[in-house]
């Protein structure tokens, strides 16, 4: 299979040329056009319902057995194309190659783990009030899907949306990213290659505005599934709203990492820098900014700032980048303006970056750290999300102090803590108001947790048997044998 076939979509078990023309994909590391991704039409994504609703009670009526049978297929061809894959997510999302293999890695991991539901998808039997009679509550698909995915793990997040939905019983359209199609279409090639049926999984890659707001607005789709940012998410709300349509959203973070005075200082900076600088900072989980307990401050920021300086700024290809470039002009530029707007406000750089005088690949979108000093909590460095590599740190008095400003978010998806105190750790999981506590560690997140977060991180969430029931709703049946009709105890509601 060709890793540069991009010129089509996978609608309905067939490929389609994109209504509206093509779309140029570019690479960030040089910043060029390396290939032209088909953009679909309104009607196409309508298409693509219609596909979705006509296979999906055929594909329900399957045992869930017969559907992990293709689910392992499909991760069994992953793990075979692992490298093409990779190199593909590199040259459109820009992230390092052995970030690369490893997201890649993932996504064959997402149907192993939600194959394994095949006999675990389980439902109650309640007594009833009546003699000769029992109440079945059983979960059943919820329909037909529809998936929206970001551009900072273009193969991990279409496994994440698609792997679930198929165990479940339901059908999917899902939208990759207009910037990073690719490496979605190149699944959609997976998936036929693994035999699945027409239309139980449908690709459609377009603009926002155009394919986004059909699929959302669409009366025939049951679940909406979107992982992005808060303004996205909210206008996936609103647009489901009319229809009453669920919507799990996953969207954006501020994650504090608190460090205190008897934290193990080694694994701390070492976690804190591979957490903030991963995927250049283009990560929902990243650590975004640091809390430092006084007396661990300057040994904590000498150490971070040192470490930080020793990332290796390089083309994504080689196997010794540790940071690659961010994924457009459009993000660069962004996270351009928040530095800029940081230092205005008076903070102190105490490593300044910012793009390089000498980038590692000429014409790409190439930023190298910074780490910002002098911060107080109500700094918008400090509560904005960034999504880069710049990252504030800020000392605090104690663990109390550390609890308020932790908790002083719209954001409430991941935080970090580094502590040997015990006591402490148990008031912090009991305090912090995040949907995802780690404790002496950093991500990612496992298949088997619950991927969730509060506030305006967004509701729903994603991973284990809490994210597979989104794909699931409940169905009551009162089954009587009795011969005879049960008197209700209770009046009709």
């Amino acid at each position: 299979m060709q890793s540069d076939d991009h010129s089509s979509m996978w609608i309905g078990g067939h490929w389609e040329q994109g209504a509206e023309g093509t779309r140029p994909v570019i690479n960030p590391a040089t910043g060029e056009v390396f290939a032209h991704a088909p953009e679909a039409s309104a009607a196409q994504a309508l298409q693509a319902i219609d596909a979705a609703r006509a296979a999906q009670p055929a594909w329900a009526r399957l045992s869930p057995l017969q559907r992990g049978v293709y689910m392992h297929k499909i991760a069994g061809l992953i793990r075979d194309h692992a490298e093409p894959l990779a190199r593909l997510v590199v040259r459109e999302q820009g992230k390092p190659i052995t970030e690369a293999r490893g997201e890649v890695g993932g996504a064959a991991e997402f149907f192993t783990y939600f194959a394994e539901f095949a006999r675990r998808i389980q439902g109650e039997i309640l007594p009833s009030d009546a003699p000769g009679e029992q109440i079945w509550i059983q979960r059943v698909p919820v329909g037909v899907v529809v998936g929206i995915i970001p551009w900072n793990y273009p193969a991990a997040l279409v496994s994440r949306k698609v792997a679930p939905a198929l165990i479940a019983g339901n059908t999917i359209v899902l939208k990759p990213h207009e910037e990073t199609p690719l490496s979605a279409l190149y699944m959609a090639r997976l998936f036929e290659q693994a035999g699945l049926p027409a239309g139980v999984v449908n690709i459609v890659t377009g603009a926002g505005g155009t394919v986004g707001a059909a699929l959302t607005t669409h009366q025939q789709v049951d679940l909406v599934t979107m992982t992005g940012s808060v303004p996205t998410g909210k206008r996936i709300m609103a647009a489901a709203a009319p229809n009453l349509v669920p919507v799990s959203l996953e969207l954006g973070g501020k994650a504090p990492l608190i460090v205190m005075e008897d934290a193990d200082l080694d694994l701390a900076v070492a976690s804190a820098v591979t957490s903030r600088f991963m995927n250049c900072g283009q990560v929902c989980i990243c650590n975004e900014r640091m809390l430092v307990h006084e007396k661990v401050y300057d040994a904590f920021v000498a150490r971070f700032v040192q470490a930080t300086k020793a990332l290796r700024l390089g083309d994504p290809m080689l196997e010794t980048t540790d940071l690659g470039p961010k994924v457009s002009r459009v993000e660069l530029e962004k996270v351009e303006a928040i530095l800029a707007a940081a230092l205005n406000s008076g903070t102190e750089p105490l490593l300044l970056g910012g793009r390089p005088d000498t980038p590692p690949v000429a014409g790409g979108y190439w930023m190298t750290p910074t780490v910002l000093g002098g911060v107080t909590a109500d700094m918008a460095i400090m509560q904005d999300e960034i999504f880069g590599p710049v990252i504030p740190v800020m000392k605090v008095s104690g663990f109390d102090e550390a609890m308020a400003v932790a908790n002083d978010s719209r954001y409430g998806l991941s935080a970090y803590l580094f502590t040997q105190d015990y006591r402490r750790i148990m008031q912090a999981v009991a305090d912090i108001r995040f949907g995802e506590i780690y404790v002496n560690r950093i991500g990612p997140e496992a298949l088997q947790g619950y991927h969730t977060g509060y506030r305006n991180s967004g509701p729903g969430g994603d991973d284990g048997i809490h994210g597979l029931e989104s794909y699931l709703r409940k169905k009551t049946v009162y089954v009587n044998w009795s011969g005879s009709s049960p008197v209700p105890l209770m009046p009709y509601i």
